[in-house]
């Protein structure tokens, strides 16, 4: 008897609910939550402030979401084969230190030097967590500490000004006067990563080692490649939300992206991807992380101080997850 294909032996109950009834109102609700959390965002901060539906405002915003929407497409594809990168926040600050220091010599060149160098990280980050079996978590656990302990030695523990800013004057550029270049790209990267994943067998291995990795392996996906290529995405992501970064504030700085993990995670679960994988796009990550930046220009519209931003996604994760967890997968969670 031949064993039945990865995805047919992971698919959860409730896909199987869906394909004899149809999606049940409360499911099409769940899926369009994000969408539905974005439209009140913007209709409540419309009323807050009248004047925050205009051209400049929202272009700020967009503006602004363009790091964050890179750095969640990319751990999305990790967390979408059940694993999860903490170091994307850490690799980003340090790729903005090196971006700092490499300029002089590479100039133009800097950046396409960054994300190669920041996608080189993921990948022993990825053999590492297949090669040795270790959790994900802990693998970038302890990336996220080597990466900020490098980023501290080599810039002195201080910011490096960037003197030249032809190098990233592009991302500061408007694509027809009104879209910033930088959220321009923002959109082709997850455009590109969502077609490669549709035009390829990727988006099927991807979620079959989300819904069962032992099943996954059983059917012959290449498991180990596609976990590895996902930490390498993600990685080499972190390096051009850096160099986004450098282009806004023209300074390296070891801490710069330190506040954006939280923001990020949030930005992905937001959006509907499940935590333990198997189920999500890169499309409702950028949702996810236009919600997150609105939350985050929203607050102190509304006279919250920004203090609160750290409690607010921690209540937004713990909720988030718990309407997107797989329950099928409860029993071996740790």
């Amino acid at each position: 008897m031949n064993a039945p294909t990865a995805p047919a032996m992971a698919k959860p109950a409730s896909d199987a609910a869906v394909v004899k009834g149809g999606p049940t109102i409360g499911q099409r609700l769940t899926s369009m939550m994000p969408l539905i959390a974005l439209a009140a965002l913007l209709a409540a901060l419309s009323i807050a402030d009248p004047d925050f539906l205009t051209q400049r405002s929202l272009t700020a915003v967009v503006r602004t979401s363009a790091p964050l929407v890179v750095l969640a497409a990319g751990a999305t594809l990790v967390v979408l084969c059940g694993g999860i990168d903490l170091s994307i926040a850490a690799l980003a600050s340090l790729s903005t230190v090196l971006f700092a220091m490499w300029l002089p010599d590479l100039g133009g060149m800097t950046t396409l030097a960054v994300i190669a160098a920041a996608g080189t990280i993921g990948a022993i980050q990825g053999i590492a967590h297949v090669m040795l079996r270790i959790p994900s978590f802990i693998v970038t656990l302890g990336g996220m500490s080597i990466f900020s302990a490098v980023a501290l030695v080599i810039s002195d523990a201080g910011p490096i000004r960037v003197v030249d800013r032809d190098a990233t004057k592009w991302l500061t550029q408007y694509v027809g006067g009104y879209v910033p270049m930088a959220f321009a790209v923002a959109l082709i990267v997850v455009a590109s990563i969502s077609i490669v994943l549709k035009v390829t067998p990727l988006q099927s291995y991807l979620t079959a080692t989300g819904y069962s990795e032992s099943a996954a392996r059983l059917a012959g996906t290449p498991v180990d490649r596609v976990k590895v290529g996902a930490f390498t995405v993600s990685s080499a992501c972190a390096g051009l939300a850096a160099v986004m970064l450098v282009s806004r504030n023209y300074s390296g700085s070891p801490t710069m992206a330190d506040n954006l993990l939280l923001p990020a995670v949030a930005a992905i679960v937001v959006g509907g991807t499940a935590i333990t994988g198997g189920h999500g796009s890169v499309w409702r990550s950028l949702v996810g992380a236009l919600v997150i930046t609105l939350l985050r220009v929203g607050l102190p519209i509304v006279g919250v101080p920004s203090a609160y931003e750290q409690i607010l996604y921690g209540a937004i994760i713990v909720v988030a997850v718990a309407l997107t967890l797989d329950r099928s997968k409860v029993l071996i969670i740790k």
